[in-house]
């Protein structure tokens, strides 16, 4: 009946094929009949055993299909074929000639998927060839030396029936000195799509082109106002310079109707590329990046390019959801680093791209989910997830439209797997990438002459394709666009198209998950350094004058920790992991405590320095300093075991902090210094150090309080007898006075020398600038201080 309503809406052209393929089947019929008269198989024959022309010689030329174009033709077109034929065996082929031979229309997908892994068979059906003057000769095929050949053939010329995909062979018979008849030698087939006419439901399909590159940014950044990012290598650079894979996926994609698929951290990667930036190269040292203008040529043309599609936004890094699910959940604090990736995307996309992005959509690493995949890649805020058909299958004769409720007010939009896949492995080779395409095409027509309803498809290939596989793609999808049976759809209208109600709805489980893709997965052991990285930065933030130059590089360092580009490349991610770790202690150690020596403290009391340097660019507060007496008994701080004082240092400043002190025996105490945030938790490593304590005894004091007894009686007794000699001098000079007016009438000489004079000098009554200190003086209170250098220990002030 298929067949009857096939005939009955075929054109002209169609028909008089059909007419003609009838013809040739009567006329063989004759033909035919002879062939049954022939003898029995030969027992070599019947045991099974090839024949001598299906022996040594098949498969001896290799075939390559490099173009078919066009690649989906219609009425009147000209289908032309190029390649190479190589001679890879020991002998010269003679008489060697190629055709293409055009097969049977493939009913089913997977007849598409079957006759893709014998695309080279010598001994698989060929079609029928078009022969005739579609045919390249030569004369003859050197063993190891490639031939070209294009053969160009009118579509009508090619016998296509109905609406279908078609079996196209290019093969090259010959002979050869030991088989000298003419065989197949090589054969190369492919897929031609054939729709002439506008089909009258289309296929609507959705293309993900996705924008996503491994981390190349660490936590590490300048000391500058600008904060120069440091790039752990300048792969970006190359990625985004003219020919780089990511400079052909824009340059690509812009002339296609799709739906970006961006990760921010890319674009946060390559704006901060437009600045000053430094690069660490093999040795450790840094040098500065030079890609400033290829970077800001890169981003105006993916501004242009996105200009008015879709743009959906992965979280920031795009984190491995799968790894999360399985070994992170368990991880205190894993969930909160999804949510702040989400958040970030504000911040990131409309600031470089200038337009707002969708941030509705999760998708696990080859769409494979199960139920703790879906749990967490909806506890961000995203309702919609992207599935693919080989992880949520359908039991169906037909592909049904991507979008399926699940539950819970989530959407699985499931991915057509044959599809997203095809354009994975090495398409370098022109002849692979074609296949590729064809392939591609082929099963696009076929799902869309499964039914006559209208679907929604989806297609989302690799995260990072290569150039050669994204020119395939962009070539597919251009044929696929200009076809006649698919329109282009974005995401978002393919999530909200009418589901399927017999489309599977049920997440497969947890053992249903692929084995090679949980070998890839992040450990546990990732997200544990995750969680302790974090829990230092939150100790650490906290007494920053400007968290944001701390807290922005590190958040997103550890966003990009959780990367799935890390899959498969666990040694990468552990070296990242560590440099970050690194980075962020090399940050706390430099606010720190000064090392201190013993410390020598003389009396009852005395203050104790302690010192706290930063050496940070930014200014440090919400401190405190802790003096703790580990024997508060011989030694008491603040009158306790231990006293605290807040504690602000300015930047690339230190800061002494004393501490009173009492001592209430003789030796040695142990002391220790140790800051704190103002929540309670210790920050640093902590200072300890020893403290001599020379305590000043009672019999000491009677000592030293006798001396000064002794030296006060002294002083007394001094003073008394130097008032006795200066009464007496009176006296004797009232006597001599008396004498002189006797002895001495007036205008008799004066002796020059009187002997009071004498008397007065020796006793002392005249100036003592130059008499000598007497035994009981006391000696000065303060002794001269010393020019040496100081002691091991430190003497501290009282």
């Amino acid at each position: 009946m298929a067949e009857a309503a096939d005939f009955q809406g075929t054109s002209a052209s169609p028909a008089r094929r059909w007419l003609r393929r009838t013809g040739t089947l009567l006329a063989s019929a004759p033909l035919l009949a002879g062939l049954l008269q022939l003898p029995a198989a030969t027992p070599a024959d019947a045991s099974g055993q090839e024949s001598p022309q299906a022996a040594s010689g098949a498969g001896s030329v290799s075939v390559a299909v490099d173009s078919l174009t066009p690649s989906a033709p219609t009425e009147g077109d000209t289908v032309s074929v190029t390649g190479t034929v190589t001679n890879n065996g020991k002998q010269p082929v003679t008489d060697a000639h190629v055709d293409l031979r055009v097969g049977p229309s493939l009913e089913t997908r997977s007849s598409i998927d079957a006759l893709a892994k014998k695309s080279d068979d010598v001994q698989g059906p060929a079609g029928e060839a078009v022969g005739g003057k579609y045919t390249e000769k030569f004369s003859k095929l050197t063993p190891g030396v490639a031939e070209p050949f294009n053969i160009s053939v009118p579509v009508d010329e090619l016998d296509l029936g109905q609406d279908g995909v078609y079996q196209v062979a290019v093969a090259l018979s010959g002979e050869t000195a030991a088989q000298p008849w003419d065989q197949v030698l090589g054969i190369q087939r492919t897929f031609l799509p054939w729709q002439p006419e506008e089909a009258g439901t289309k296929t609507k399909t959705t293309f993900l082109w996705p924008l996503v590159s491994d981390v190349h940014m660490t936590a590490e950044t300048g000391s500058n106002e600008q904060q120069t990012p440091v790039f752990s290598n300048d792969d970006l650079a190359e990625e985004i310079s003219p020919g780089g894979r990511l400079d052909q996926m824009v340059s690509l994609g812009k002339s296609l109707d799709l739906t970006w698929v961006i990760d921010p951290d890319l674009l946060a990667s390559v704006d901060a590329m437009t600045k000053n930036y430094q690069v660490r190269g093999e040795d450790g040292t840094t040098t500065s990046g030079r890609s400033q203008a290829v970077a800001k040529q890169w981003l105006s043309e993916l501004q242009q390019a996105v200009a008015g599609k879709e743009v959906v936004a992965l979280p920031f890094g795009d984190p491995d959801l799968a790894s999360l699910a399985h070994n992170g959940t368990s991880v205190t604090g894993s969930l909160s680093h999804l949510k702040e990736a989400t958040d970030a995307v504000d911040n990131t996309v409309p600031t470089i791209l200038h337009m707002k992005p969708s941030t509705d959509f999760a998708w696990p690493v080859d769409g494979a989910v199960d139920p703790s995949i879906m749990k967490v890649a909806t506890s961000a805020g995203a309702d919609k997830v992207i599935a693919r058909s080989d992880s949520l299958q359908d039991n169906l004769s037909y592909t049904p439209s991507a979008a399926r409720p699940i539950g819970g007010g989530t959407t699985a939009v499931v991915a057509d797997a044959r599809m997203s896949t095809a354009f994975q492995g090495d398409l370098t080779q022109a002849s692979a990438s074609t296949l590729a395409v064809q392939r591609f095409l082929a099963q696009s027509l076929t799902l869309g002459l499964q039914t006559g309803k209208q679907r929604s498809v989806v297609v989302a290939p690799q995260r990072t394709p290569s150039v050669s596989q994204a020119q395939a793609m962009a070539e597919a999808l251009g044929a696929l666009q200009g076809g006649n049976w698919s329109e282009s759809e974005d995401l978002t209208a393919a999530a909200k198209a009418k589901p399927d109600p017999a489309a599977n709805r049920k997440v497969p489980p947890a053992s249903a998950y692929p084995p090679s893709l949980s070998k890839q997965e992040l450990p546990r052991a990732a997200f544990e350094q995750i969680a302790k990285t974090q829990k230092n930065l939150d100790n650490f933030k906290v007494i920053l004058t400007d968290q944001s130059r701390v807290v922005t590089p590190f958040g997103r360092a550890m966003n990009r920790e959780m990367s799935t580009s890390w899959r498969g490349r666990g040694v990468a991610a552990l070296g990242y992991r560590d440099d970050v770790k690194s980075y962020l202690d090399g940050l706390i150690d430099g606010v720190k405590l000064i090392k201190k020596s013993e410390t020598k403290l003389s009396g009852r009391s005395a203050t104790i320095p302690v010192t706290v340097q930063n050496n940070l660019v930014q200014g440090v507060e919400h401190l405190k300093l802790r003096l703790t007496s580990q024997n508060p008994t011989r030694l008491k701080i603040g009158g306790n075991a231990y006293e605290e004082q807040r504690v602000a240092v300015n930047g690339g400043h230190s800061q002494s902090v004393k501490f009173t002190t009492s001592a209430n025996a003789n030796g040695r105490a142990k002391v220790e210094a140790q800051l704190y945030t103002e929540d309670g938790q210790t920050y640093g490593e902590p200072v300890t150090f020893d403290v001599k304590v020379t305590e000043v005894t009672p019999t000491v004091m009677l000592v030293i309080g006798g001396g000064v007894l002794l030296l006060v009686l002294a002083g007394f007794r001094m003073y008394t007898q130097r008032k006795r000699a200066a009464a007496r001098e009176a006296a004797e000079d009232t006597a001599g006075e008396a004498d002189d007016d006797v002895d001495n009438p007036v205008g008799a000489p004066q002796n020059p020398e009187a002997p009071g004079d004498r008397l007065k000098e020796e006793s002392g009554a005249g100036s003592r600038a130059d008499a000598p200190q007497q035994p009981s003086d006391p000696a000065p209170d303060t002794a001269a201080e010393s020019a040496d250098p100081p002691g091991t220990g430190e003497r501290v002030d009282r």
